[in-house]
C-alpha cells in the first residue's frame, strides 16, 4: 500500500502545506508542537477538510479538491489513535471495541471478531471494565483494539506515548513497535521525540511551521538532515556556522582552521552539523582538530555532557561521552577535539 498527500489548509493564521508520499511501512512525522503534524493526520482521516489538494491511499482517491471528491471518515479505511485515546467512559472495554465494528451487521461475526481482537491485545480479563478502571497502557491497548478491529488500510498514531507516565513508556513503546512491525499497511506515527521516531519507524518525514523539510529513510535523514532546522529536530547539538572553501572544505566561524568533509559541500552551505557523540580528544596536528576550552560539565546516569567554547570565546561546542569510555569521577577536559570527515553534515 502507499499514501500520497499534497494538501493545503489555512486555519487561524497558520498555513499547512503537506506534500509527501509514504510507503507500506511505519513512517514517523517528526516536528515540534504546533508544526502541523496532527492537522495532517486529521486531514487524511477526513476530520478536517483541506482547502486544496489531493489525498490518495493505495490508488483510491480520498480527497481531491479539483474533482470535488471528499470521502467521509467512515469510508476512508483510516484508523486514527488520538492523544487522549477518546474512549467512551460509559462503555466497557468490550463495548468500546465493538464500536469499531458498526459496519458489520452480522451479530455473530461482530462478537467473534471482537473476541479475537481482545485476545490479540491481551484485554480478555479486562473486557467488562470501564476506562476509568484501566491503567494508561490498558487504555491505549483498548483504543488500538477499537481501531484495528475494523481492519483499517492505514494506521495513524498521534503522539501515542504523551499521556503515559515515563515508567510505562518503555513497555508500551515495545508493544506499539510490535504492532507497527506487524501491520500490513501504511502506518504514520506523529511524534516530537526523535528517539521514538528512530526506534519505531523505517521512514521519516520532518516538518516545521506547516512545511515538509525532509523525507526519506530514518537513518538516511539522521545522517543527512540537509537543513539546520531538520538537524535540530533530529537532535544535533552542534550546528556551527561556516563559510564554504571548496567542494569538501569549510571554515568554521570561531575557529581559524579548515574542516574537511566526506560529503560534498553545496554552494548554499551556511553551517555544518556534528553530533555531540561524534567528537573525540585528539592531537593538535590531527585532521579536523579544533582547539577548545571547557565551559561547563554535567553528569547524566550513563554519560557526561561537556560544553566547550571556541577560541573566539562565544561559539559553543557540545561533547557527549559515555561513562564506559570515560570512567573518571570527573572528566579531564581535552585541549583539542576532532571528528572524522564522514561525521560532518553540510547544512543549508
Amino acid at each position: 500500500m502507499s499514501l500520497e498527500v499534497n494538501i493545503t489548509k489555512k486555519l487561524n493564521g497558520f498555513t499547512l502545506h503537506a506534500n509527501f508520499a509514504a510507503r507500506s511501512t511505519a513512517t514517523a512525522i517528526l516536528g515540534a508542537s504546533g508544526c502541523g503534524k496532527s492537522m495532517t493526520l486529521r486531514c487524511i482521516a477526513g476530520i478536517v477538510k483541506p482547502d486544496a489538494g489531493r489525498i490518495v491511499l493505495d490508488g483510491r482517491v480520498l480527497f481531491d479538491s479539483a474533482q470535488h471528491i471528499d470521502l467521509p471518515p467512515q469510508q476512508r479505511g483510516v484508523g486514527l489513535l488520538f492523544q487522549n485515546y477518546a474512549l467512551f467512559p460509559n462503555m466497557t472495554v468490550e463495548q468500546n471495541v465493538l464500536c469499531g465494528l458498526k459496519a458489520e451487521k452480522d451479530k455473530a461475526a461482530r462478537k467473534a471478531r471482537c473476541a479475537e481482537m481482545l485476545q490479540a491485545m491481551r484485554l480478555e480479563s479486562l473486557a467488562k471494565r470501564y476506562p476509568a478502571q484501566l491503567s494508561g497502557g490498558q487504555q491505549q491497548r483498548t483504543a488500538l483494539a477499537r481501531i484495528l478491529v475494523g481492519r483499517p488500510k492505514i494506521l495513524m498514531l498521534d503522539e501515542p506515548f504523551s499521556a503515559l507516565d515515563s515508567y510505562l513508556r518503555e513497555e508500551v513503546e515495545g508493544e506499539v513497535g510490535s504492532l507497527l512491525a506487524g501491520f500490513g499497511g501504511t502506518a504514520l506515527l506523529v511524534t516530537h521525540n526523535r528517539d521514538e521516531a528512530y526506534r519505531l519507524c523505517r521512514d521519516m518525514i520532518v516538518m516545521d511551521s506547516g512545511q515538509v523539510l525532509r523525507t526519506g529513510g530514518t537513518k538516511e535523514v539522521f545522517a543527512d538532515p540537509q537543513s539546520t532546522t531538520a538537524a535540530r529536530l533530529t537532535g544535533c547539538k552542534n550546528i556551527l556556522s561556516c563559510t564554504r572553501v571548496d567542494a569538501h572544505t569549510v571554515r568554521l566561524t570561531g575557529w581559524d582552521a579548515p574542516l574537511h568533509l566526506a560529503a560534498e559541500v553545496p554552494e548554499t552551505c551556511t553551517a555544518v552539523g556534528i553530533r555531540a557523540h561524534d567528537f573525540a580528544p585528539c592531537a593538535p596536528a590531527a585532521p579536523n582538530a579544533l582547539p577548545v576550552q571547557l565551559n561547563s560539565t554535567s553528569e547524566n546516569p550513563f554519560d557526561w555532557n561537556l560544553i566547550f567554547t571556541a577560541p573566539d570565546g562565544t561559539t559553543r561546542l557540545w561533547w557527549k561521552v559515555s561513562k564506559t569510555n570515560l570512567t573518571a569521577a570527573s572528566p579531564e577536559a581535552p585541549a583539542f577535539l576532532g571528528t572524522a570527515p564522514q561525521n560532518i553534515m553540510p547544512l543549508g
